[in-house]
């Protein structure tokens, strides 16, 4: 038995001890890629403390195609940045918040960019990649995806279990470590415009669904109001701000007036400025848009300055 378990010791030792810094090679690599939508360059910019701003973006893929941090720099005159995450509600944003917290300086403040979505929890976690590079022994990641289906246990605590399956990642990792591979940066200052024209998006799920009813989460919203509370007490200003929608996609949800009443609750309890953008002369125009919820460049830059404006008028600027 002795002999069988020295055996077993001397056949993983070495895979072990190779196992970190291949990690570490692949992980430290595959952080350099515009891949997943460009957040690993958000990601960086938070671990390297990079983001030097007054005035935080928060929310999920309208935020960070709808919203240019440049054009609020221009009118408000103080630095911004956009935390926008593609495809997760305010569960995985407040992740992002917390590990922004971690490495960065506490920001004045908060655009916080709602939605019939932003409550609403999804079961897989999409775009799951994007944590691969920082996920190793980080308790925040643990803590916030693990109730997605998406990594087991081993993934978080043994290096490279979790490449094993993501072979293109690896190969991205090693591509970009030989010098092979070079990305150009995906977003600027966290945002980027959308060039695209109208999709057909919106015209499928009509042909799939009737009309999509929202379930919100109780646990998002029990940290959305947590959220808010720390803020206070911590002295950052936040706003909520309710993104433009098409009138075509506001019709196709059944209870979007339970969602933005929710908002205006929160607003009162916080006394926050809630800004609410969905009856604006900017949604009844596909022009402005790349599908139903997302506006394309030339409306997010409309809206940009709408809401620049607004915000000045509001003195939500110290």
């Amino acid at each position: 038995m002795k002999k069988f378990i020295r055996a077993l010791l001397l056949f993983f030792i070495p895979i072990l001890v190779l196992a970190y810094p291949l990690d570490l090679f692949i992980s430290h690599n595959l952080k350099k890629s515009n891949k997943v939508y460009g957040e690993y360059e958000v990601w960086n910019d938070i671990y390297n403390s990079k983001i030097k701003s007054d005035m935080l973006i928060y929310g999920s893929s309208r935020a960070w195609v709808d919203i240019s941090p440049e054009i609020l720099e221009d009118s408000l005159k103080i630095r911004v940045y956009n935390l926008g995450m593609d495809g997760h509600n305010f569960w995985l944003q407040y992740l992002r918040h917390l590990e922004y917290l971690k490495f960065n300086n506490r920001p004045k403040h908060i655009i916080l960019t709602v939605d019939f979505n932003s409550l609403q929890k999804r079961g897989n976690l999409y775009l799951y990649e994007q944590f691969l590079p920082y996920m190793l022994w980080n308790k925040n990641i643990k803590d916030f995806t693990k109730s997605y289906e998406g990594f087991t246990y081993f993934d978080y605590d043994i290096p490279l279990i979790r490449y094993f399956g993501n072979s293109s990642k690896v190969k991205d990792g090693i591509s970009i470590g030989l010098g092979s591979y070079k990305s150009k940066p995906f977003r600027i200052k966290g945002y980027r415009g959308n060039t695209n024209s109208w999709s057909k998006d919106l015209e499928n799920a009509k042909s799939k669904l009737k009309i999509y009813k929202i379930h919100i989460d109780t646990a998002s919203v029990t940290l959305f109001d947590r959220f808010l509370k720390e803020c206070k007490n911590n002295n950052i200003k936040v706003s909520l701000v309710y993104t433009p929608e098409h009138i075509d996609g506001q019709k196709f949800i059944e209870n979007k007036s339970l969602i933005t009443n929710l908002y205006k609750s929160y607003a009162e309890k916080y006394d926050l400025i809630y800004l609410d953008y969905s009856e604006d002369s900017i949604c009844l125009s596909k022009n402005y848009f790349y599908n139903a919820t997302h506006l394309n460049k030339i409306g997010s830059e409309l809206f940009t300055k709408k809401l620049a404006n607004d915000l000045l008028s509001q003195q939500f600027i110290d």
